[in-house]
């Protein structure tokens, strides 16, 4: 039985750990063929090795994506060699510092606007064209809790996921009339490197695993989904 992916070609940043790796995992297993990014090559290649065990396909693409021109590079290598990109899944992001705005170093604020923010609108910028050339392009951006409210000390993070929203849902307005859709998914509280980061007291055993969101990023990623501008809620 052919998968809900099959043949579709799927980027995933952010891909050598937590939801990145846990979403390329099960896009494998629904048929897609993945480009995976991430800077930990052993990572990536971890991840590779359990997608080839299923039989599965996968490039890797070791890059720093806050090098952005590397971003266009690979626009450029995947149109080359695959002609469109069918699935984005825009998932890198950091947490950057809990801290009173005012205490907040220009580096670290820079650092996580650049990598929740401006690589996702670099992303759009260099993919835009070949998801156009898919016949049901999907765009699927990873937010958080954080971007919405008020969240004392949380400054880099929720600005930059803020920025993030604003970004999808304009860039959602712009190709509504085309077959090309993007959302947001906000995962909820899951078991990864960020979440302990920003909670070391907390249980991780009492949170969802990667995998257990996997499902809604295959339900936005398939081609008859057809909402857009959305935020998704996978728990």
């Amino acid at each position: 039985m052919a998968g809900r992916l099959e043949g579709r070609i799927a980027l995933i940043t952010g891909a050598s750990r937590g939801i990145g790796a846990a979403v390329a995992r099960r896009f494998a297993a629904e048929g897609a063929h993945l480009i995976l990014t991430a800077r930990t090559v052993g990572g990536l290649e971890e991840v590779d090795d359990d997608i080839q065990a299923m039989g599965g396909m996968a490039t890797l693409i070791p890059a720093d994506l806050k090098e952005m021109d590397q971003i266009d590079q690979m626009g450029g290598a995947i149109h080359q060699r695959f002609g469109r990109l069918d699935i984005l899944v825009g998932n890198a992001a950091t947490l950057g510092i809990l801290s009173p705005v005012a205490h907040v170093a220009p580096a670290v604020w820079e650092e996580a606007m650049t990598l929740n923010a401006t690589v996702n609108y670099r992303l759009i910028r260099s993919f835009d064209p070949l998801l156009r050339q898919s016949e049901a392009g999907r765009a699927i951006f990873v937010t958080s809790g954080a971007a919405q409210g008020s969240f004392p000390y949380w400054g880099p993070y929720a600005v930059g996921k803020a920025a993030l929203e604003a970004l999808v849902r304009t860039y959602a307005g712009e190709i509504a009339k085309t077959q090309v859709r993007a959302n947001l998914i906000d995962p909820g509280s899951v078991r990864t490197a960020l979440r302990a980061e920003a909670f070391p007291g907390e249980d991780p055993m009492k949170l969802a695993a990667p995998e257990d969101v996997t499902e809604t990023f295959v339900t936005l990623a398939e081609s008859g989904y057809q909402e857009n501008g959305t935020v998704v809620h996978a728990q």
